[in-house]
């Protein structure tokens, strides 16, 4: 068996020759050979994840590996782990889960179960993990109309297929294939794709935010609709339009805004607008007063011009015009916070549950998890000092935690301090850490520091 300091002394002996002066078909021929290690290195990954899934499965709860060591999923580690994306890291698993099916059995002389065309290619070093990924998910699973075995045709051709083509092609392919094979299926995976719909945003390390989300076909095709029809000047629309249709295409071929910067512009402009619609299949999804955006930004600062401002839920500072620019928008919640009056923050050991002016404060001086960076809107209030240890309600003693890092400090032996100066840090467990060194908690809402300094 190998083990890891094998592994290290491997990709160790890989030495590069002077590219500069090898010839073009060598230089191809490198390629390939490393493309065929790195191959085979992913499945030998593969095969790991599998096993740290399967340490980190469900039901074994704040006992599996992944949440143990404070990660919320297996796939959470395995990105950590390896530096790679959500996606990667995913594929990993379900690419690891295919190879350890496929190498069992129900003994001699039986064939392995489901998928072992694609699992013999990927030990052989002849498909990558992406593309293996790209097969399954572009086939599908089995259903009442497709067993594994009529699926096993398409899964030869596509591992065929697979060296000539993209790897957008191969999963489009595989798709055209499916359909083929399962017309009559088509209506249910339709709906299948349809309840996989999400958005989700994510903070980034620069203060921008990724929006990511999937669209059923029906969904995208609204979408897509929209956005090329505000981008058609750009795109070689209609030559024979209206005046007014003229004076709009110059307009938009004149802008200055890049064609993906119009989209996103375009469809945050429609969410404004849905926003102040009367209509009530509109209000019934947005709520009676549409999101108000909240503004936190000192009343000093506000009353000079000077400083800065924060927009709830974004981490990156904005400058005082665009507070005041969303303050005096329709939707627009300014928060103004100041130092004193902490006496009727205080409730002692009056009431054990948070106020609503609590979580309001805790919100402006807080501004996320303070473990993990989560929009206040998924955090919940804790007591630094548990309350059944005598712990009182007061800001001073509650720090806004995410579900599950709540959970984490309750039921999995971590725990939070907070010094003189008022810094927080986390401390984990024995069994996490040995040493049980603390981690830095993440920092609060710069507005709020910026009040008490």
């Amino acid at each position: 068996m190998s083990t890891p300091a094998d592994v290290v002394a491997l990709t160790q002996a890989l030495a590069l020759p002077d590219l500069g002066v090898v010839g073009d078909d060598a230089l191809m021929g490198l390629q390939r050979e490393l493309a065929g290690i790195r191959r085979r290195v992913d499945a030998a990954s593969a095969d790991v994840a599998a096993e740290i899934a399967r340490r980190s499965r469900r039901e074994l709860g704040y006992a599996g590996l992944a949440q143990r060591l404070g990660a919320r999923t297996p796939e959470k580690l395995i990105q950590t782990l390896t530096g790679s994306s959500t996606r990667d890291a995913r594929a990993l698993v379900e690419v690891g889960q295919l190879l350890t099916d496929s190498s069992d059995s129900d003994g001699p002389g039986q064939s392995p179960p489901r998928l072992s065309i694609v699992a013999a290619a990927i030990r052989a070093g002849t498909l990558s993990i992406e593309q293996a990924h790209a097969i399954r998910v572009g086939l599908g699973a089995v259903s009442a109309t497709v067993t594994d075995a009529d699926l096993d045709p398409a899964r030869a051709e596509l591992a065929n297929l697979a060296p000539t083509v993209t790897v957008e092609d191969l999963r489009a392919h595989a798709r055209v294939l499916r359909d083929e094979l399962d017309a009559g299926g088509v209506a249910a995976r339709e709906a299948e794709l349809r309840e996989r719909r999400f958005l989700r945003l994510f903070p980034q390390e620069d203060g921008m935010t990724r929006l990511v989300g999937l669209l059923d076909p029906e969904s995208a095709a609204r979408v897509q609709t929209i956005v090329d029809a505000a981008l058609s000047p750009r795109r070689g629309g209609p030559r024979f339009v209206e005046d007014d249709d003229q004076a709009r295409a110059e307009r938009i071929a004149q802008d200055p805004r890049s064609n993906d910067q119009i989209a996103l512009d375009v469809v945050v402009d429609l969410l404004e607008v849905a926003a102040d619609s009367d209509r009530p299949e509109v209000r019934s999804s947005l709520g009676r007063h549409g999101a108000p955006v909240q503004v936190l930004v000192t009343q000093k600062d506000l009353a000079t011009g000077t400083g800065f401002a924060r927009i709830g839920g974004q981490e990156a500072a904005v400058s005082i015009g665009t507070a005041e620019r969303r303050i005096c928008a329709d939707g627009g919640l300014p928060i103004f916070m100041r130092v004193g009056r902490k006496d009727e923050m205080r409730l002692g050991r009056t009431r054990r549950r948070f106020s609503a002016r609590q979580r309001t404060a805790l919100a402006a001086r807080d501004g996320c998890c303070r473990r993990c960076g989560r929009a206040v809107s998924q955090t919940e209030a804790h007591h630094i000092r548990p309350w059944s240890y005598g712990g009182d309600t007061d800001l001073d003693n509650a720090i806004l935690l995410c579900r599950f890092d709540h959970l984490l400090v309750h039921n999995n032996g971590w725990q939070i301090e907070k010094d003189a100066s008022g810094e927080v840090w986390f401390v984990p467990p024995a069994d996490v850490d040995p040493l049980r060194r603390r981690l830095a908690a993440h920092p609060p809402n710069p507005v709020h520091r910026r009040l008490v300094a």
